[in-house]
């Protein structure tokens, strides 16, 4: 596991926004997933996404990764910050954009 959990710390720790997700942004396979992009569109910044339905072995090992049984997962400059549950809440309560623009990260355009 600890290749995979490397791979993962990588992923993580070289994007400012991370969300490991079912599908992609643009045919996202599930409904949560769906809403955690949507959530991150709208807040109009760059995100990188990572399939895990195209890699078991990050399917598997993300959820012992953050200690989170269920994905999507959003993480925040290397620092692992829900699922789309926590990201809506955070968004309703204009938690999530204080926390981007804490980090430095701007919406685009």
């Amino acid at each position: 596991m600890s290749d995979v959990h490397a791979r993962i710390g990588e992923i993580v720790n070289n994007n400012d926004i991370v969300l490991f997700m079912k599908g992609t942004p643009l045919f996202p396979q599930c409904g949560f997933s769906s809403r955690a992009v949507a959530i991150l569109e709208r807040l109009g910044v760059p995100y990188e996404s990572v399939d895990v339905l195209q890699d078991m072995e990050i399917r598997q090992a993300i959820k012992s990764f953050s200690d989170w049984p269920t994905i999507p997962q959003l993480y925040v400059k290397g620092e692992f910050v829900g699922g789309s549950d926590i990201m809506m809440e955070m968004f309703e309560a204009g938690e999530l954009h204080l926390l981007l623009a804490d980090s430095g990260i701007a919406a685009q355009g």
